[in-house]
């Protein structure tokens, strides 16, 4: 048996049971029609049609087998229609590290969704390190991180400009922001995003290339934890700029410089190296990479 011998055998139902008819529909001849009814009669063993003067009739078991045949051809309809509208239709799986997945994922999504309106969008915010794995075992298509890559089958493509702040505890009216140097800065108490992730493992490298190595007091994933033990004078910390903005306009906290550290740094797109990059994914990428020309960039407003 096959979908072809089903559709025929539709197709002679349809027609009311005449042969003639059906064979006219499917542009085939009637000995074809009937040969294709045959063959099914004698995969299952049974009658599908009564042959009566001429004329065919359908059978209790052919009413029972046409119930079956307009869900396959149903269920096969659905999956041509899925198949050759996966992209407008499909699943997009995007991950994203925490500074992105905190500030930037949510406008990238919504106007992917606004014009990609069919497509289920799947998003997984976690640590570079663990984002890595994720693309390696394909439990996602691609991600958005701020850190280094180490997996050497991963595709890199830088596709912004960022930096990092070191802010501390906020001055006192009048006073400028503060400038350190090497020895002080070092001296310092840390308050540091975990270990694995982006913004660490930058700091960490920018920090092993001036010969300083600290040890935080405070680690967390959470940014606002970061920012709000700095407004109580915990110690210091070092976050994206964009994300600790919002606490220096409120004279919450103040930016401080380092003589001989700078902290920039790119947001990435990574994808396996064998990943078939379909049109839905090189749309998503295109936004990333577009975005802060056609749309105003996010501003964080978290709570401090």
């Amino acid at each position: 048996m096959t979908i072809r011998n089903i559709e025929i055998f539709l197709a002679v139902c349809d027609h009311g049971c005449n042969l003639t008819k059906a064979a006219k529909s499917l542009y085939l001849a009637q000995p074809a029609v009937s040969a294709a009814v045959r063959e099914l009669e004698e995969h299952y063993g049974i009658r599908l049609f009564e042959r009566i003067s001429r004329r065919l009739y359908i059978t209790e078991a052919g009413r029972q087998f046409l119930e079956y045949a307009r869900r396959i051809s149903g269920l096969l309809g659905d999956v041509e229609n899925q198949m050759h509208h996966w992209d407008e239709q499909g699943i997009l799986r995007v991950g994203a590290s925490i500074t992105i997945g905190s500030q930037f994922l949510p406008d990238y999504a919504a106007v992917f969704t606004a014009m990609h309106p069919g497509m289920d969008l799947r998003v997984q915010i976690a640590p570079s390190i663990q984002l890595e794995r994720m693309l390696m075992d394909n439990t996602l298509d691609f991600a958005l991180i701020e850190g280094s890559v180490h997996e050497p089958n991963l595709i890199v493509e830088d596709y912004m400009d960022d930096s990092l702040m070191i802010i501390g505890p906020a001055v006192h009216s009048g006073e400028s922001p503060r400038v350190m140097d090497l020895a002080e800065f070092a001296n310092e108490r840390f308050l540091l995003r975990e270990k694995g992730s982006g913004t660490r493992e930058e700091f960490d490298t920018i920090l092993n290339a001036a010969g300083i190595f600290v040890e935080p007091v405070w680690e967390a994933t959470s940014t606002t934890a970061l920012v709000n033990g700095v407004i109580h004078g915990f110690g210091i910390t070092v976050l994206p700029c964009r994300m600790v903005q919002g606490a220096i306009e409120k004279d919450l906290v103040t930016p401080i410089r380092v003589q001989g550290l700078e902290f920039r740094r790119k947001f990435r797109i990574i994808y396996h190296k064998d990943k078939y990059l379909s049109p839905s994914m090189e749309a998503f990428i295109k936004l990333c990479k577009n975005f802060e020309y056609d749309y105003p960039l996010p501003q964080y407003n978290g709570l401090f």
